[in-house]
């Protein structure tokens, strides 16, 4: 449904093609006769200029492989049984099932299959290698009993800002998917009690080659004009580097620019310092002499001050998935907050095209985890067991990810004290991020501070009972562009979902009424946020009824 990455939809789409591509998924998606009302004029702006909109974000190549509906099903090149896997939830199987994985990758490849059963793990399971799948007989047949936590596997993961906090409350997962360097450094640092690298080029930086500068384009483009194009080519992933500059025009521009984040005091702000330069990966379409036409129009502006560049960085994690099985983690008592001993999920981890689907895991500190991971899709995503402090974490500048599908489970035991639930989270800088259909019967819209920008959740059911995260040094709650679309509320709260009050050039449309109280946020900057609610009081009648897949309908 899609245009090949040769030929970027972008790049030929017509207003007269979004028009009519738009009335088509409206008109398709609506029963019966739709009223006026049900159509917010905020769709109708968008459908118009949908890549340079001041308050809805494109997001319709979020995921992976640009948002392409079925994943593929590489050849079976090894099942964990014939590498010693005993399905009999007592014999650990963990080595052997990382024998089955790392012959995967030596063969360049392929499907590891894990039957039915029960399939007892005392070690992390790591996909190391591009292109390798591990696939389960389904959530409900294929399981992997976890027996320990990362602090007990790797070692204590402090935080890089200090005190006795444990980097595992936002980081690792049991199932762990990250390319072999950036594996072998992180265990090498938590081991030595140094802090590891977790992104693209963390805080190795200054190690990592530019490429070609580039030179000044606009939000919304595909293409940009190099100064030299002699070490691209089609199909090269780079990362577009952004430096800011002492008045701190980037991050503002970032917030939507204007009087309120030009009066904002930023350089006090020293965790969201940290995570600058902004760095987005993004794979090269086409070439044509210093014209690169990249597969995703441009998430800011590109300007002299900012030194716009074209760089290298960790070899990255592709074409690589989780899915059909339960991680079903021994059950403990959930921790403190930010003192979790790290019993995670599935995390992907400077990973780009991967996938995770029809997944469950259980009984877990965090959930699913997306940590410098970019252009990822899990699909059909479920937490269920005794309650978790992150049940989705999305960090460390993770950008144009799809999670869709998904389901937080109510918890089974009641929380312990001083405990924490987030929810769905999104810190970091972190941008172009798709929440879509999903139930959450426990948790919150958690924005975590650090200024994440242009990201949407949409066509979600939720009992908004959890509370955000976020300390003073990582800045703002919300950029630009948060949009918010057709949203059910079910215990009528209102925090971080109608959000025209909190979050700067945002949308909030579809949003059954609701009212403030529990954690009660004020607006990070000053004066008019340029903000935008409509269709509030309606949700399930608004149209489209879903902004991503609508979006992604406007590529037909």
């Amino acid at each position: 449904m899609g245009m090949s990455s040769a030929q970027p939809s972008g790049t030929h789409l017509t207003r007269r093609t979004l028009l009519a591509g738009a009335t088509a998924v409206a008109l398709g998606a609506a029963t019966g006769t739709a009223r006026a009302a049900e159509f917010p004029s905020l769709w109708q702006e968008f459908r118009r200029t949908p890549f340079t909109h001041p308050q809805i974000p494109y997001v319709g190549r979020s995921g992976r492989q640009g948002g392409a509906t079925r994943f593929p099903r590489p050849r079976t090149v090894a099942d964990v049984t014939d590498y010693g896997a005993v399905p009999d939830g007592t014999t650990d199987c963990a080595p052997a099932i990382n024998r089955a994985i790392a012959a995967a990758g030596r063969a360049g490849g392929g499907t590891v299959t894990i039957p039915p059963g029960t399939f007892r793990i005392d070690d992390v399971i790591r996909i190391g290698d591009s292109n390798v799948v591990l696939r389960g007989a389904g959530s409900d047949r294929t399981t992997l009993h976890a027996t320990k936590s990362l602090t007990e596997l790797i070692g204590v993961y402090g935080s890089r800002y200090g005190g006795d906090k444990s980097a595992w409350s936002w980081a690792g997962g049991l199932i762990w998917l990250a390319p072999k360097a950036r594996w072998d450094s992180l265990v090498a640092a938590i081991r030595s009690r140094a802090w590891p690298f977790e992104g693209w080029t963390g805080n190795k930086r200054d190690e990592w080659t530019a490429l070609t500068a580039v030179e000044p384009a606009e939000r919304g483009s595909w293409t940009v004009t190099v100064a030299d194009a002699s070490a691209l080519h089609p199909g090269r992933l780079v990362l577009l580097r952004l430096a800011d500059d002492p008045a701190h025009t980037l991050l503002q521009h970032m917030a939507g620019g204007g009087p309120g984040p030009a009066s904002y005091t930023w350089d006090d702000k020293t965790k969201l310092l940290s995570y600058i330069p902004y760095e987005w990966p993004v794979r090269i379409a086409r070439v044509r002499g210093r014209r690169i036409t990249l597969e995703r129009p441009l998430p800011l502006d590109l300007r002299p001050e900012w030194s716009p560049q074209l760089t290298t960085h960790v070899p990255e994690l592709t074409g690589s998935a989780v899915e059909g099985l339960t991680l079903d983690v021994l059950q403990t008592p959930m921790s403190p907050h930010l003192l979790d001993k790290g019993y995670n999920g599935v995390v992907l981890q400077c990973a780009y095209d991967c996938w995770v689907d029809d997944v469950t895991v259980r009984n877990v500190d965090n959930g699913f985890g997306l940590v410098a991971a970019s252009a990822c899709t899990l699909r059909r995503t479920r937490m269920a067991g005794r309650g978790s402090h992150h049940p989705y974490f999305c960090r460390e500048g993770s950008h144009d990810n799809l999670i869709e599908d998904f389901t937080i489970e109510q918890r089974t035991v009641p929380a312990p004290p001083n405990t924490q639930l987030h929810g769905i989270n999104v810190e970091g800088l972190s941008s172009y991020n798709v929440w879509s259909r999903g139930e959450m019967r426990m948790g919150t819209f958690d924005s975590h501070r650090g200024l994440p920008f242009a990201n949407v959740r949409t066509d979600i059911t939720v009992n908004n009972n959890g509370r955000h995260g976020g300390d003073a040094g990582a800045g703002p709650l919300f950029g630009a562009r948060f949009t918010h679309w057709n949203i059910r509320v079910t215990n009528g709260r209102a925090g971080l979902m109608k959000i025209d009050g909190l979050a700067p050039y945002s949308a909030t449309v579809g949003l059954n009424e609701v009212s403030e109280f529990d954690q009660i946020d004020v607006p990070d900057f000053t004066g008019d946020l340029h903000s935008r609610l409509e269709l509030y009081g309606t949700t399930d009648a608004v149209r489209p009824r879903n902004l991503y897949d609508a979006q992604r309908e406007l590529r037909r």
